[in-house]
């Protein structure tokens, strides 16, 4: 074989047109994926310009995750029924993967806005405001447990979320029923949330009632929440209101955008009716 006739390419020219190091094309000789298609009695390796489509094949496939080992079987066993099937199992990962990608950059727009939002929030002021119907996704009962049951719960509310790509960015919420509340059991919570603004067909919601709330926002950790609840209950007076049939908590700052617990932010929404 001549190189001069232009079909041959040296393994520099070959990892240029590849954009990779001579080490990989190297090393790929090594574990017989893709090797040269001539060595020269001094051991200079030549690359035909056809072997440039197979190694972005090895590329691509690399790029999908999948391992040397398994590009290696499909190597020793080539056919244009096995890359067929290979293609096609490639493209049902493509899918999968773009769904994942697309659930990501909704969470991730969502908490933008979120966190945007809470900019111009006064944490200071209550307002009653009338809410519109939400969608929420809800973990079991957790009422009256005890703390070992508390984290099992939350384990695996968390895990359905990821397992039915149920997370949708909002943070995770407590609904307290108003017979806890006005016991002074502002942690005895009934469920946890998650508000769905796309809901996924074929999963129990809880559908949270519109109407009226009176909104607030506690400073601090839980330890010391029960002063804004009484403040809360203060302004339900002077407003001639009473306390509906539940109440929901979301953290506005938490541990992800604060350092300390004495800056977290929860907003507290009390289902509030005519008296």
């Amino acid at each position: 074989m001549n190189k001069k006739n232009g079909k041959y390419l040296t393994t520099g020219e070959f990892a240029r047109l590849c954009k990779v190091n001579k080490q990989t094309l190297f090393y790929y000789d090594q574990i017989g994926l893709l090797s040269p298609l001539w060595k020269n009695e001094k051991g200079y390796r030549y690359y035909s310009i056809h072997q440039i489509e197979l190694f972005f094949v090895i590329d691509l496939l690399k790029d999908l995750g999948m391992s040397l080992n398994d590009i290696q079987h499909y190597m020793k066993n080539k056919s244009p029924e096995s890359f067929l099937q290979l293609m096609y199992q490639q493209k049902q990962e493509i899918v999968k993967m773009r769904q994942e990608i697309e659930m990501k950059e909704k969470m991730i727009d969502a908490k933008i806005t979120l966190m945007e939002e809470a900019s111009h929030l006064d944490f200071q002021q209550v307002t009653l405001k009338q809410l519109p119907e939400a969608t929420l996704y809800l973990s079991r009962n957790i009422e009256n447990i005890s703390d070992e049951q508390f984290v099992e719960v939350i384990s695996d509310f968390i895990n359905e979320l990821s397992i039915s790509q149920l997370d949708s960015g909002y943070p995770i919420g407590s609904i307290t029923k108003r017979e806890q509340v006005l016991k002074g059991e502002y942690s005895n919570y009934s469920f946890l949330y998650i508000e769905q603004p796309n809901p996924k067909v074929g999963y129990p919601y809880f559908k949270a009632v519109k109407g009226e709330f009176l909104i607030g926002y506690h400073i601090g950790d839980e330890e010391s929440i029960n002063k804004t609840y009484k403040r809360l209950f203060s302004e339900m007076e002077h407003l001639n209101l009473a306390l509906g049939k539940y109440v929901f908590e979301e953290y506005i700052y938490d541990t992800v955008v604060m350092n300390h617990k004495e800056q977290y932010v929860t907003k507290i929404m009390m289902q509030v009716e005519q008296k």
